[in-house]
Protein backbone atom coordinates (compact mmCIF):
# COMPACT_ATOMS: atom_id res chain seq x y z
CA UNK A 1 0.00 0.00 0.00
CA UNK A 2 1.15 3.35 -0.85
CA UNK A 3 2.06 6.03 2.08
CA UNK A 4 -0.48 8.25 0.85
CA UNK A 5 -2.96 5.64 0.79
CA UNK A 6 -2.05 4.14 4.44
CA UNK A 7 -2.08 7.97 5.87
CA UNK A 8 -5.88 8.43 3.90
CA UNK A 9 -6.84 5.04 5.58
CA UNK A 10 -5.08 5.81 9.11
CA UNK A 11 -6.45 9.20 9.36
CA UNK A 12 -9.95 8.87 8.31
CA UNK A 13 -9.95 5.97 10.70
CA UNK A 14 -8.61 8.13 13.83
CA UNK A 15 -11.03 11.11 12.77
CA UNK A 16 -13.99 8.43 13.08
CA UNK A 17 -13.35 7.14 16.30
CA UNK A 18 -12.94 10.50 17.72
CA UNK A 19 -16.53 11.26 16.40
CA UNK A 20 -17.97 7.97 16.89
CA UNK A 21 -16.40 7.29 20.31
CA UNK A 22 -16.08 10.64 21.80
CA UNK A 23 -17.78 13.69 20.15
CA UNK A 24 -21.13 12.37 18.75
CA UNK A 25 -21.77 10.43 22.46
CA UNK A 26 -21.50 13.44 24.17
CA UNK A 27 -23.01 16.05 22.53
CA UNK A 28 -19.98 17.81 21.75
CA UNK A 29 -20.42 20.22 18.79
CA UNK A 30 -17.05 21.11 17.40
CA UNK A 31 -18.33 22.88 14.26
CA UNK A 32 -18.15 20.93 10.46
CA UNK A 33 -20.70 18.66 9.04
CA UNK A 34 -19.60 16.64 11.85
CA UNK A 35 -20.85 18.67 14.53
CA UNK A 36 -24.11 19.00 11.94
CA UNK A 37 -24.44 15.02 11.98
CA UNK A 38 -24.12 15.31 16.34
CA UNK A 39 -27.33 17.44 16.35
CA UNK A 40 -28.90 15.11 13.92
CA UNK A 41 -28.24 12.20 15.75
CA UNK A 42 -29.33 13.51 19.27
CA UNK A 43 -32.68 15.37 17.51
CA UNK A 44 -33.89 13.11 14.72
CA UNK A 45 -31.82 9.79 15.91
CA UNK A 46 -30.10 9.70 12.48
CA UNK A 47 -27.26 7.80 12.18
CA UNK A 48 -24.01 10.01 12.40
CA UNK A 49 -21.91 8.34 9.72
CA UNK A 50 -25.14 8.24 7.04
CA UNK A 51 -25.95 11.76 7.99
CA UNK A 52 -22.01 12.62 7.69
CA UNK A 53 -22.09 10.97 4.11
CA UNK A 54 -25.72 12.07 2.69
CA UNK A 55 -24.64 16.11 3.94
CA UNK A 56 -20.96 15.87 2.08
CA UNK A 57 -22.89 13.79 -1.21
CA UNK A 58 -25.46 16.90 -0.73
CA UNK A 59 -22.62 19.94 -0.27
CA UNK A 60 -20.65 18.47 -3.47
CA UNK A 61 -23.51 18.36 -5.81
CA UNK A 62 -24.51 21.69 -5.30
CA UNK A 63 -20.68 23.11 -5.48
CA UNK A 64 -19.72 20.77 -8.48
CA UNK A 65 -19.38 23.32 -10.96
CA UNK A 66 -17.80 25.82 -8.59
CA UNK A 67 -15.72 23.02 -7.19
CA UNK A 68 -14.17 21.15 -10.36
CA UNK A 69 -14.42 17.54 -10.86
CA UNK A 70 -11.32 16.89 -9.92
CA UNK A 71 -11.71 18.18 -6.41
CA UNK A 72 -15.10 16.00 -5.98
CA UNK A 73 -13.88 12.90 -7.15
CA UNK A 74 -10.91 13.00 -4.07
CA UNK A 75 -12.92 14.08 -1.40
CA UNK A 76 -15.65 11.58 -2.06
CA UNK A 77 -12.85 8.75 -1.17
CA UNK A 78 -11.89 10.68 1.87
CA UNK A 79 -15.82 11.21 2.45
CA UNK A 80 -16.70 7.63 1.90
CA UNK A 81 -14.33 6.50 4.44
CA UNK A 82 -14.69 9.06 7.15
CA UNK A 83 -18.45 8.24 6.65
CA UNK A 84 -17.30 4.18 6.82
CA UNK A 85 -15.10 4.91 9.80
CA UNK A 86 -17.73 7.02 11.67
CA UNK A 87 -20.25 4.90 11.34
CA UNK A 88 -18.25 1.67 12.44
CA UNK A 89 -17.33 3.15 15.68
CA UNK A 90 -20.58 4.51 16.65
CA UNK A 91 -21.46 1.07 17.48
CA UNK A 92 -18.87 0.28 19.83
CA UNK A 93 -19.29 1.21 23.49
CA UNK A 94 -18.89 4.91 24.89
CA UNK A 95 -15.48 5.00 26.63
CA UNK A 96 -16.34 8.08 28.66
CA UNK A 97 -18.79 10.23 29.04
CA UNK A 98 -16.57 12.74 31.61
CA UNK A 99 -17.08 15.91 28.98
CA UNK A 100 -13.06 16.92 29.46
CA UNK A 101 -11.56 14.07 28.42
CA UNK A 102 -14.25 13.64 25.76
CA UNK A 103 -13.40 16.71 24.57
CA UNK A 104 -9.59 16.90 24.80
CA UNK A 105 -9.64 12.94 23.11
CA UNK A 106 -11.84 13.62 20.61
CA UNK A 107 -10.42 17.13 19.50
CA UNK A 108 -6.63 15.58 19.41
CA UNK A 109 -7.89 12.46 17.42
CA UNK A 110 -9.77 14.54 15.47
CA UNK A 111 -7.43 17.07 14.24
CA UNK A 112 -4.55 14.42 13.98
CA UNK A 113 -6.77 12.21 11.64
CA UNK A 114 -7.59 15.14 9.62
CA UNK A 115 -3.86 16.59 9.26
CA UNK A 116 -2.43 12.64 8.48
CA UNK A 117 -5.51 12.97 5.06
CA UNK A 118 -4.83 16.45 4.43
CA UNK A 119 -1.08 14.84 4.30
CA UNK A 120 -1.66 12.45 1.87
CA UNK A 121 -4.02 14.96 -0.14
CA UNK A 122 -7.03 13.85 0.33
CA UNK A 123 -9.96 16.10 2.06
CA UNK A 124 -12.77 14.98 4.00
CA UNK A 125 -15.28 17.24 3.00
CA UNK A 126 -16.98 18.73 6.03
CA UNK A 127 -16.96 22.53 6.03
CA UNK A 128 -14.37 22.68 3.56
CA UNK A 129 -16.87 22.21 1.15
CA UNK A 130 -19.15 24.59 2.28
CA UNK A 131 -16.27 27.27 2.68
CA UNK A 132 -15.33 26.81 -0.52
CA UNK A 133 -18.73 27.31 -2.02
CA UNK A 134 -19.63 30.54 0.17
CA UNK A 135 -15.99 31.92 -1.05
CA UNK A 136 -17.29 32.01 -4.56
CA UNK A 137 -19.74 34.55 -3.60
CA UNK A 138 -17.12 36.32 -1.37
CA UNK A 139 -13.65 35.82 -3.05
CA UNK A 140 -12.47 38.98 -0.67
CA UNK A 141 -12.12 36.73 2.60
CA UNK A 142 -9.50 34.31 3.29
CA UNK A 143 -10.09 30.37 3.31
CA UNK A 144 -9.18 30.24 7.05
CA UNK A 145 -11.50 32.65 8.42
CA UNK A 146 -14.79 31.01 6.59
CA UNK A 147 -14.21 27.60 7.21
CA UNK A 148 -13.95 29.34 11.06
CA UNK A 149 -17.06 31.75 10.45
CA UNK A 150 -18.94 28.49 9.26
CA UNK A 151 -17.74 26.17 12.18
CA UNK A 152 -18.89 29.17 14.72
CA UNK A 153 -22.46 29.34 12.86
CA UNK A 154 -22.45 25.25 13.70
CA UNK A 155 -21.55 25.73 17.29
CA UNK A 156 -23.97 28.34 17.73
CA UNK A 157 -27.00 26.05 15.87
CA UNK A 158 -25.92 23.73 18.12
CA UNK A 159 -26.34 26.00 21.59
CA UNK A 160 -29.94 26.51 20.51
CA UNK A 161 -30.52 22.97 20.00
CA UNK A 162 -29.25 21.53 22.85
CA UNK A 163 -29.64 24.95 25.33
CA UNK A 164 -26.63 23.85 27.30
CA UNK A 165 -24.04 26.44 27.67
CA UNK A 166 -21.42 24.25 29.04
CA UNK A 167 -21.63 21.82 26.00
CA UNK A 168 -20.76 25.31 23.53
CA UNK A 169 -18.20 25.83 25.57
CA UNK A 170 -16.56 22.37 25.33
CA UNK A 171 -17.53 22.67 21.80
CA UNK A 172 -15.52 25.85 21.23
CA UNK A 173 -12.73 24.24 23.10
CA UNK A 174 -12.91 20.50 21.00
CA UNK A 175 -12.34 22.90 17.80
CA UNK A 176 -9.37 24.61 19.06
CA UNK A 177 -7.76 21.60 20.07
CA UNK A 178 -8.59 20.09 16.63
CA UNK A 179 -7.35 22.89 14.94
CA UNK A 180 -3.78 22.76 16.87
CA UNK A 181 -3.63 19.52 15.95
CA UNK A 182 -3.98 19.53 12.52
CA UNK A 183 -1.19 22.82 12.52
CA UNK A 184 0.99 20.08 14.66
CA UNK A 185 0.95 16.95 12.48
CA UNK A 186 1.52 19.36 9.13
CA UNK A 187 4.63 21.05 11.04
CA UNK A 188 5.96 17.66 12.17
CA UNK A 189 5.78 15.63 8.78
CA UNK A 190 7.59 18.90 7.32
CA UNK A 191 10.48 18.62 9.98
CA UNK A 192 13.93 17.77 8.08
CA UNK A 193 17.49 18.05 8.57
CA UNK A 194 20.22 19.94 7.10
CA UNK A 195 23.45 18.71 7.67
CA UNK A 196 26.93 20.24 7.53
CA UNK A 197 29.62 18.16 7.19
CA UNK A 198 33.71 19.74 7.22
CA UNK A 199 36.09 16.36 6.11
CA UNK A 200 39.23 16.23 4.06
CA UNK A 201 37.84 13.77 2.15
CA UNK A 202 35.02 15.54 0.56
CA UNK A 203 34.55 14.29 -2.95
CA UNK A 204 35.45 10.85 -2.06
CA UNK A 205 32.03 11.22 0.56
CA UNK A 206 30.10 13.32 -1.58
CA UNK A 207 30.52 10.20 -4.89
CA UNK A 208 29.60 7.84 -2.33
CA UNK A 209 26.39 9.24 -0.98
CA UNK A 210 25.08 10.42 -4.70
CA UNK A 211 25.79 7.01 -6.01
CA UNK A 212 24.30 4.90 -2.55
CA UNK A 213 21.26 7.23 -1.29
CA UNK A 214 18.53 9.87 -3.14
CA UNK A 215 20.03 12.55 -1.09
CA UNK A 216 21.90 15.33 -3.39
CA UNK A 217 25.10 16.97 -2.44
CA UNK A 218 26.81 20.49 -2.16
CA UNK A 219 30.31 20.60 -2.47
CA UNK A 220 31.59 23.73 -0.66
CA UNK A 221 35.16 24.95 -0.42
CA UNK A 222 35.91 26.22 3.21
CA UNK A 223 39.34 27.07 5.40
CA UNK A 224 39.43 26.17 8.86
CA UNK A 225 40.29 29.76 10.58
CA UNK A 226 42.22 27.54 13.46
CA UNK A 227 44.61 25.65 11.43
CA UNK A 228 44.34 27.94 8.05
CA UNK A 229 43.92 24.75 5.79
CA UNK A 230 41.39 23.80 3.13
CA UNK A 231 39.16 22.25 3.64
CA UNK A 232 35.59 20.49 2.02
CA UNK A 233 32.16 21.14 3.07
CA UNK A 234 29.08 19.05 2.25
CA UNK A 235 25.84 20.70 2.26
CA UNK A 236 22.72 18.02 2.42
CA UNK A 237 19.36 18.20 3.39
CA UNK A 238 18.12 14.63 4.58
CA UNK A 239 14.55 13.22 5.97
CA UNK A 240 14.72 13.09 10.10
CA UNK A 241 14.78 8.91 9.73
CA UNK A 242 17.78 9.62 7.60
CA UNK A 243 20.29 11.66 10.00
CA UNK A 244 21.40 8.37 12.17
CA UNK A 245 22.60 6.39 8.52
CA UNK A 246 23.85 9.63 7.13
CA UNK A 247 26.42 9.89 10.38
CA UNK A 248 27.33 6.71 10.01
CA UNK A 249 28.59 6.60 6.38
CA UNK A 250 30.49 10.30 6.78
CA UNK A 251 32.39 8.39 9.96
CA UNK A 252 33.24 5.43 8.02
CA UNK A 253 35.21 7.29 5.57
CA UNK A 254 36.24 10.27 8.06
CA UNK A 255 36.55 9.48 11.51
CA UNK A 256 37.60 13.25 11.98
CA UNK A 257 34.46 14.93 10.27
CA UNK A 258 32.92 17.55 11.64
CA UNK A 259 29.01 17.07 11.76
CA UNK A 260 26.05 19.36 12.43
CA UNK A 261 22.97 18.80 12.08
CA UNK A 262 19.85 21.91 12.04
CA UNK A 263 16.47 21.54 11.96
CA UNK A 264 14.54 22.49 8.94
CA UNK A 265 10.72 23.36 8.95
CA UNK A 266 10.06 23.13 5.28
CA UNK A 267 12.10 21.99 2.71
CA UNK A 268 10.98 22.19 -1.00
CA UNK A 269 12.42 20.58 -3.70
CA UNK A 270 13.27 17.38 -5.45
CA UNK A 271 12.73 14.49 -3.35
CA UNK A 272 10.74 16.55 -0.64
CA UNK A 273 7.13 17.34 -0.59
CA UNK A 274 5.36 20.19 1.76
CA UNK A 275 2.41 19.29 3.55
CA UNK A 276 0.02 21.64 3.97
Amino acid sequence: MKKSALFTVLGTMMTGFAIGSFLTPNKIVGGGVSGISTILYHTMHIQPGISFFILNILFLLIGLTVLGRKFVVKTLMGVTLLSLFTQLFSYFPVYTQNLILSTVFGGVLYGLGIGMSFAAGASTGGTDIIGRIIQTKFSFVPIGKMLLFVDGVIIIISLTVFRNIELTLYGIMALFISSYSVDFIISKLNVSRIAFVITDKGEEISENLISTSPRGVTLIDVKGAFTNTDKKMLFCALKESESEAFQKKILSFDENAFIVFSESQRIKGNGFYIYK
